[in-house]
């Protein structure tokens, strides 16, 4: 969250206020960005701020301001790493809110911890750093900007989206000549897929709230397309159908479904596979869909 504090030679030109027509004021010259790692054993991690800083002594996120052209998970990632000692290797971002007031603008990241580490208070900002469990948070004097996101935060918490990509169907749908090269095709589609996996995707497109998600992505191949040379990553994973890939999407559906908090998105335009995974929970977007969001991060 932001701070009152003013170094006298500003580390960057981002450390500085914004001031708005009423006289308010919000750090960060490109806008701000905090942190709300989850830990699933541990709860959430919280600053307990300096008293001298601005809404000194209530609980907040590790943040501050962005430096110039810095996307908001890394400056959010960054200054709790300069302010907790937050291992940055050790989270893993999976959905955004954005406050945005036109002149300023405040991202809360929040991302999952995936490898454990300590905390620490690592710079004057902060009284303590410290795991609150969840269903101890509003127990805790709070940030008022923090007070106002945390239930809606929480609430999203559990949801984890995975788009689960019927990839024949979705390459069939491009007249790009995929039918002379259906593997190279394949491998093109899956680059694009590993890239929407690492950049994420708008919270609408999902009909999911907050702002941003990076969503598990998981491609399922069939065919001559399973000889394509298409690798897993973060965030995205690779299935190659023994038979039909159709049979093997419902079946992956019935296993993420289960999962706890699992929000399914099939992609495909095969009206009958539509039919199947919507009766087991699953929501539907078809192969033109998918195409659009690709566009989007090549714009």
């Amino acid at each position: 969250m932001t701070s009152e504090f003013v170094p006298p030679h500003p580390r960057n030109p981002g450390d500085a206020w914004v001031f708005a027509d009423d006289g308010s004021k919000y750090w960060g010259r490109f806008g701000a960005a905090g942190l709300l790692a989850v830990d699933p054993d541990r709860g959430v991690l919280l600053q307990h701020r300096a008293l001298w800083s601005h809404f000194g002594g209530t609980w907040g996120l590790p943040g501050g301001a962005r430096h110039e052209g810095e996307a908001a998970v890394d400056g959010a990632i960054r200054e709790a790493s300069e302010e907790a000692a937050v291992v940055p290797d050790a989270v893993r971002s999976r959905f955004s809110h954005t406050l945005d007031l036109d002149i300023w603008s405040y991202v809360t990241v929040v991302a999952d911890v995936i490898a454990p580490f300590e905390p620490t208070v690592s710079d004057p900002e902060s009284l303590e750093i410290r795991w609150v469990p969840v269903d101890e948070v509003d127990a805790l004097p709070l940030h008022p900007g923090f007070e106002r996101m945390w239930a809606s935060l929480r609430r999203d918490l559990a949801v984890r989206p995975v788009l689960v990509v019927d990839m024949a169907n979705v390459v069939g749908s491009r007249p790009d000549g995929w039918w002379k090269d259906r593997a190279g095709a394949a491998e093109r589609l899956g680059a694009q897929l590993r890239s929407l996996a690492g950049l994420g995707m708008p919270a609408e497109a999902l009909q999911l709230g907050q702002t941003h998600w990076w969503p598990e992505v998981l491609a399922v191949l069939e065919g001559q397309a399973n000889g394509a040379s298409v690798e897993p990553g973060e965030r995205f994973g690779v299935v190659r159908a023994d038979t039909d890939g159709d049979s093997r999407i419902v079946h992956e559906v019935e296993r993420l479904a289960g999962r706890p908090g699992a929000s399914v998105t099939v992609v495909t335009s095969d009206r009958e596979l539509r039919a199947r995974v919507e009766a087991l929970g699953a929501q539907t977007r078809g192969a033109g869909w998918l195409l659009e969001q690709l566009d989007a991060l090549d714009g």
